[in-house]
């Protein structure tokens, strides 16, 4: 089919559950030929197989240099181009107030969160789109990125952060062609978010309509977003459709933040 990404490579990282996979699904349908990293191979295998022959998993840690450089030496060896990098890949670590919090949680937390990243984007600027002199990024950040939230100070740390690196990632790479932004989503209504609600709910001796109610009522659209929503955004920032886009950290989250 052809679509905006006929003839493009992209690679996807954190594809195995939650918004991977829908964005290789939107991504295959409007042509895109895709590497799918994730650790469980298992998982990501079958997401790949879904696809067909336009789609290749991979088993990778982000946060380990040798799988990085692997995986995108899958994308060079099977289609010799990476014109799209998706950071996807993410945890929330272990949810603790900041006087609990422990060096091994914010640390592992911010290296698949944030130094990941740096890592993929710089993979694939060395291996591809500097030499070619084009190519987009699109970094995943959080809402909880931009005030902080109760709790989580390793991932709200990393996620903020982020969105800093995106800006400087775009100064630096905006003279060869390239684009970098960043997708800042808020609550989405994934299996993640229902187990997420699910222990609140067991830890406050709430229902989870109670907490759901609760998370929603500072939206102005009293929604979750859905990974299509957060998907669609995405896929934009990488399109040529966005071509005069970069260095932006763009809100997906019901009205949450209004920067």
């Amino acid at each position: 089919m052809s679509g905006r990404f006929t003839g493009k490579v992209a690679i996807i990282t954190g594809a195995s559950t939650g918004l991977g996979p829908v964005m290789a699904r939107m991504m295959a349908e409007e042509g895109a030929k895709l590497v799918l990293a994730a650790r469980r191979l298992e998982l990501v295998e079958e997401v790949a197989a879904a696809i067909g022959e336009n789609a290749v998993a991979v088993r990778a840690d982000v946060t380990d240099e040798a799988d990085v450089a692997a995986m995108v030496e899958t994308a060079m060896g099977c289609w010799g181009q990476v014109d799209v990098m998706m950071n996807n890949a993410a945890v929330p670590g272990v949810d603790k107030y900041i006087w609990e919090q422990t060096v091994d949680n914010f640390l592992d937390t911010y290296k698949v969160d944030c130094m990941a990243a740096m890592l993929c984007s710089r993979e694939v600027l060395n291996r591809s789109m500097l030499e070619r002199r084009t190519g987009a990024i699109v970094n995943f950040s959080s809402s909880a990125g931009w005030d902080g939230m109760v709790r989580k100070s390793h991932y709200s740390a990393a996620k903020g952060a982020l969105r800093i690196l995106t800006k400087t990632i775009a100064r630096e790479v905006g003279e060869y062609g390239i684009r970098c932004n960043c997708v800042v989503p808020g609550a989405i209504g994934t299996d993640l978010m229902l187990n997420y609600m699910k222990r609140i709910a067991e830890e406050q001796g709430k229902t989870v309509a109670e907490v759901e109610a609760g998370i929603v009522a500072p939206l102005p659209l009293r929604t979750f977003s859905t990974p299509e929503d957060v998907a669609g955004l995405a896929l934009f920032l990488a399109s040529d459709e966005a071509r005069t886009i970069t260095g932006q950290s763009v809100n997906v989250d019901a009205g949450l933040v209004m920067s």
